[in-house]
């Protein structure tokens, strides 16, 4: 009774002092509310008081509002500066205000930005690039008396040279880090000299990272007043309740019919921080779309094979694009164990378990199984070949070579995760049971894992490695000698004096044709060896409201709303 009376006190004041932190009270585990009916008012409440929290509050008119993108970041997000923008909760807000030099399509593909066109010499050291002259920074009192100017290539030098500097120390500043000089010739040209050629550099420049801002901003909040170039402009930010954009005016981007983009006019985001709360939102219209697949609500929006419940699918779009994620376990070859030891053990490992059940079960057929090896779908240098398909007589035959060698021992290993990830750690295991593998999960906090990892005090561990610019390269590295951790992220300790010679000389070809092969040999090499077992490959997964148009989908699961329109 005290507990259910508490809870009602609690109610009560969640309708004076409607506040996401209050409101996700309701949502913890530790508050009690077991009684239906406390519950029904509970996400009655939730959902009066998201529609209050989220409206522009008189900001725009009614046919505005109808032109306002709403989606939640249950995460929060902990600054608007681009050199911090590492994760996706800072890059797809970074990415409404801010742009690069030059961007990625959908298709990978670079395209110009910032840059309308630049040239790259010989010897693949110099990058010269030739900047827009129509573009304007968003309007800001710091300008004076037209509140904007152009953007120059001094604001780019500023901005690529902050990425570097020790007393900011942005998590972005290894993409300089093979820049030896940048120089300025006039207001619309830029050049980068690099210290060695680095034919993937030009991807790296579309980073968030590598955001242009204007050189007035050192002197400035972002918390506050960021500014760049992008389609919308900073409005408001009410920590742990709500961030607003509206629609900059001055952006230079037009569609082909000549229209200034973009279309909306605001973008609202929430921090409601509890995915199912999310999910509820979504569904009931509040939020305009919903990113990646959770496991609070995956069987209530997807079948086991990925397709929309029917329940859904007159109201909701599905989109799916192949993700630059690659989810696996990594094996340390100096663990100094038998197991690990052992090649015919670990392509055990990696026959032994149903990668096809595992999806469709684990995951509602969203991904697709690893089969080809580390490069995942999406990348050129991705392999035509099956390495390792579902094989469990073959698997056997394996683990009974290993017995053999080692004096009928069974074999056993310990399996090091996050709690994110017990599910399909237990599938793993249950799998290899059946071929005689026996197996110990060891459960751990994220950054005792990472610790661990990096340290080679883990036997096997689950890890992801997403791409953080597009190309195979990007994954190669975790294999190339000299980035043995925890000096760099091969974490797997594998070594072999050819692989390194293919990675370095993959390095000093600038023809994306010519690198490929290089690519799949090292990518083979890895697998014949079985230094990891590859889990899937990850797909990006978006849950869309019908009335929205032009919401795109790509391997980086970058979020662009230039071209979103609500209808």
């Amino acid at each position: 009774m005290t507990t259910c009376r508490n809870s009602q006190f609690l109610l009560i004041k969640l309708v004076k002092f409607p506040t996401f932190e209050t409101l996700s009270i309701l949502f913890k585990p530790d508050f009690l509310l077991k009684n239906n009916r406390l519950k029904l008012i509970a996400y009655t409440l939730l959902f009066g008081c998201f529609s209050l929290l989220i409206s522009c509050q008189n900001e725009l008119s009614p046919q505005q509002e109808k032109k306002v993108f709403r989606y939640n970041e249950h995460a929060n997000i902990p600054s608007l500066d681009p050199a911090f923008a590492k994760d996706q909760r800072s890059i797809w807000p970074d990415n409404q205000l801010y742009n690069s030099l030059v961007e990625l399509d959908d298709s990978l593909n670079i395209k110009p930005a910032l840059a309308q066109s630049w040239d790259i010499s010989e010897d693949g050291l110099r990058y010269t690039f030739h900047l827009r002259t129509d573009v304007y920074f968003q309007k800001n009192p710091v300008f004076g008396k037209d509140s904007t100017r152009l953007m120059r290539a001094a604001d780019v030098k500023f901005s690529l040279e902050r990425l570097s500097d020790p007393d900011l120390a942005s998590p972005g500043s290894w993409v300089m880090r093979d820049v030896q000089k940048i120089s300025v010739s006039n207001d619309s040209t830029v050049q980068l000299e690099l210290k060695e050629a680095f034919p993937a550099f030009l991807g790296l420049l579309s980073m968030t990272y590598c955001s242009v801002i204007p050189r007035e901003m050192k002197n400035l909040s972002f918390r506050k007043s960021p500014i760049g170039t992008g389609p919308f402009k900073f409005k408001r930010w009410e920590p742990n309740e709500k961030l607003v954009f509206r629609k900059n005016d001055l952006y230079f981007e037009k569609d082909k019919n000549g229209t200034r983009l973009p279309y909306l006019e605001a973008v609202a985001i929430t921090f409601l921080p509890e995915k199912q709360g999310e999910f509820m939102q979504f569904a009931l219209g509040n939020l305009d779309f919903l990113s990646g697949l959770d496991a609070s609500y995956k069987d209530e929006l997807l079948t086991a094979s990925g397709n929309l419940q029917p329940a859904y699918k007159d109201r909701i779009k599905i989109k799916k694009a192949p993700y630059l994620n690659m989810e696996y376990l990594g094996i340390n070859l100096n663990a100094d164990t038998p197991e690990t030891a052992s090649k015919n053990l670990r392509k055990a490992l990696n026959y032994g378990f149903d990668r096809k059940a595992m999806i469709a079960y684990l995951r509602n057929g969203i991904g697709l199984p690893a089969n080809h090896g580390f490069i995942p779908k999406g990348l050129p240098g991705f392999s035509d070949k099956k390495y390792y398909t579902y094989q469990p007589r073959k698997a056997k035959k394996l683990v009974q070579k290993y017995k053999q060698a080692h004096h009928g021992a069974v074999p056993h290993i310990s399996l090091a995760t996050n709690s994110q990830y017990l599910d399909f750690c237990e599938f793993l295991q249950r799998e290899w049971q059946k071929i005689g593998i026996a197996t110990t999960i060891d459960v751990m906090p994220p950054s005792t894992l990472r610790q661990k990892r990096s340290a080679g005090k883990l036997q096997v561990f689950r890890a992801s490695w997403i791409a953080d610019y597009p190309d195979a390269q990007n994954y190669l590295s975790l294999f190339y000698s000299p980035n043995f951790a925890p000096n760099g992220p091969n974490y797997t300790h594998f070594t072999s004096k050819e692989f390194d010679r293919l990675y370095e000389q993959s390095l000093l070809l600038s023809d994306l044709k010519k690198r490929i092969p290089l690519y799949k040999k090292m990518d083979s090499m890895v697998m014949e060896k079985a230094a990891v077992v590859p889990l899937y490959y990850d797909e990006v997964v978006r849950f869309v409201q019908k009335d929205v148009k032009g919401l795109g989908i790509n391997p980086q699961n970058l979020l662009d709303l230039r071209r979103v329109k609500k209808e």
